[in-house]
């Protein structure tokens, strides 16, 4: 076993295969087990490389790393913890490598570990980690939807002149603002005064005013 320590390139395997794992946990669902099997593989590289004075020390700061990554994923949902946690997680590794060269192997692991727990979410459940971002954008773009169409709502009733042939379809001119619109079904000449006589969602259907009006 130590014979297999004494090569550089053994610390990205553990640690990378330690990391996917215990990333691989936080993105879904399975059951501790890949939590349990995570942990087994970084506490033998620290074991392996550390003196036993520093075990503790280094364990402790690369699973607080992994724990901020926990919190902001399930409940902050701002990403400034898991970046953090990254950093930790990578200081903990390279620190305790015994040379340069089997610091950077480590280093290399923990990336690419992290970056392939991400093939987890093809096979098994995915947790729902960062699930308040993803919702707050999607309520930020029917907010702002939501917002847009009430703004054309308030065209109703109002005059204006067209910019282009409305045959059917145009561009239009209200209070300085341009908006595409649709005749009902008729042409309107460009430079034509018009009246906003229905709003669709964003369907501005205009009428011409005659000269009568």
């Amino acid at each position: 076993m130590d014979y297999l320590f004494s090569f550089n390139w053994m610390s990205f395997f553990i640690v990378g295969i330690g990391t996917m794992l215990l990333m691989g946990e936080l993105l879904v669902k399975a059951k501790g087990i890949f939590a349990v099997l995570g942990i087994s593989f970084i506490s033998i590289y620290f074991y392996a490389y550390l003196d036993p004075s520093m075990f503790f020390t280094m364990a402790i700061l690369y699973f607080l790393g992994v724990l901020l990554i926990f919190i902001d994923g399930e409940f902050v949902n701002e990403g400034t913890l898991a970046v953090i946690g990254a950093i930790l997680m990578i200081i903990s590794i390279g620190v305790s490598s015994p040379n340069w060269v089997m610091g950077l192997y480590a280093i290399i692991g923990v990336i690419i570990g992290a970056a392939s727990s991400l093939l987890w979410l093809k096979v098994l459940p995915k947790r729902k980690m960062w699930s308040k971002i993803t919702l707050l954008d999607r309520l930020t773009d029917e907010t702002g939807y939501s917002s847009m169409n009430q703004s054309i709502q308030q065209l109703v009733g109002q005059k204006g002149i067209a910019l282009s042939h409305l045959r059917p379809v145009g561009t239009i001119e209200i209070n300085e603002e341009k908006y595409s619109a649709i005749s009902n079904g008729y042409w309107i000449e460009k430079d034509s005064e018009i009246i906003v006589k229905e709003v669709d969602g964003t369907r501005i259907l205009v009428d011409l005013i005659s000269k009568d009006d």
